[in-house]
C-alpha cells in the first residue's frame, strides 16, 4: 500500500528556520534540478498559518490577482497568505519572513503590507477530497490577491483535455518542467552525510521530469535524479507549484511517495473540467 507524502513545508517562526513535515497525503522542494533565476518569474512562494503552525508552498500567478496553488496549501489557512516572487529568499537562515502577532489568527493584511509583501485570501476547491478519493482528488486552490500584480506576466493554464494527447506511449517520452521553492535533498554541511531534505538555500528551482502515468485526475512523473531522462523532482515546499509543458501550466504539485523525494511525484491536473470550471469563477468572474 502506498504512503502519500504531502509536499508542504512548515516554517518554525521562533528560530526562523524551515523544516520538512511529512504526513499522510500532500507535496514539497526541487530535488536536484537547477536554480531558476529569472526563468519563471510568475512562480512565487506563499507562506501562511494553520492551526498546526506556519507553512510554505509554491504558487503561480495566472492572472494579475490570482495565484494558482494546491488545495492542501489553502484549505486550512487562517488569516492572510504572504506572497513573494523573489527568486532567492535566503542563502542561509533566517528566512527574514515576518511573524504574525497572533499565530492563531494568522497574518493580517496590515502586517504583510507593512513588511512589504504581496498578500491575499486563500480558497480551496470545494470538492477537494483531502486525498481520500482517487477519482475526485481536486487538490487545487487559489490565492486571490488584495491588489493586482502589474510587473509580472501571468502564466497560461492549459485548456481542458490538453494532457489527453500525451497518454501512453507518448507519456514516457514527454518531459515536464516542475518549479518550486521546496527543500533540496542533499548531504548536510555537517553531521551525518546521509542525503536529507535541506531547507537552505531557500530559492526557486526547476527540474525536468519524464512522464510516468496519467489518470483522469493525476499526472505522475519520475522525480528520481538518477533517471537519465530528467534532472530531478519535487520535494517539501514545492506543493502547489506548477508543472509546465510547452509553456503551459498543466498541473500543480500534490504529493510524493517517499520522504527522501527521490521517487515518483504526483501532480494534480488543471486541464480537467472539475478544475477548469472552478478556476473560471476566479479568472472570469
Amino acid at each position: 500500500m502506498h504512503t502519500w507524502i504531502k509536499r508542504m513545508t512548515v516554517a518554525v517562526a521562533s528560530a526562523g528556520l524551515l523544516s520538512a513535515v511529512t504526513g499522510v497525503a500532500p507535496a514539497t522542494a526541487i530535488t536536484g534540478g537547477m536554480a531558476d533565476g529569472n526563468g519563471h518569474p510568475n512562480v512565487g512562494l506563499i507562506l501562511f498559518y494553520e492551526a498546526a503552525g506556519r507553512f510554505r508552498c509554491t504558487g503561480t500567478l495566472v492572472s494579475p490577482t490570482v495565484i494558482l496553488t494546491a488545495a492542501h496549501c489553502t484549505a486550512d489557512t487562517v488569516g492572510e497568505t504572504l506572497v513573494t516572487f523573489n527568486s532567492v529568499i535566503a542563502e542561509q537562515p533566517p528566512s527574514g519572513f515576518p511573524v504574525a502577532a497572533d499565530a492563531t489568527a494568522g497574518y493580517t493584511a496590515a502586517e504583510l503590507q507593512a513588511a512589504g509583501y504581496l498578500h491575499g485570501v486563500a480558497h480551496a476547491h470545494p470538492n477537494y477530497s483531502n486525498f481520500t478519493d482517487l477519482d475526485n482528488w481536486n487538490d487545487v486552490g487559489v490565492i486571490v490577491l488584495d491588489a493586482p500584480v502589474a510587473n509580472i506576466t501571468p502564466a497560461v493554464i492549459a485548456p481542458v483535455g490538453y494532457l489527453n494527447a500525451y497518454a501512453q506511449p507518448v507519456l514516457n517520452q514527454t518531459i515536464f518542467t516542475s518549479v518550486g521553492y521546496g527543500t533540496e535533498v542533499r548531504k548536510p554541511d555537517s553531521g551525518k552525510q546521509k542525503p536529507t531534505p535541506q531547507s537552505y538555500p531557500l530559492i526557486r528551482r526547476y527540474a525536468d521530469e519524464p512522464g510516468q502515468k496519467l489518470t483522469g485526475q493525476i499526472l505522475q512523473v519520475n522525480g528520481n535524479i538518477h533517471d537519465t531522462r530528467g534532472t530531478g523532482g519535487t520535494c517539501f515546499g514545492d506543493s502547489g507549484g506548477p508543472t509546465f509543458l510547452n509553456g503551459r501550466v498543466v498541473t500543480v504539485t500534490s504529493y510524493g511517495y517517499t520522504d527522501n523525494c527521490r521517487y515518483l511525484d504526483g501532480m494534480q491536473r488543471v486541464d480537467i473540467p472539475s478544475v477548469a470550471t472552478w478556476l473560471a469563477t476566479y479568472l472570469h468572474p
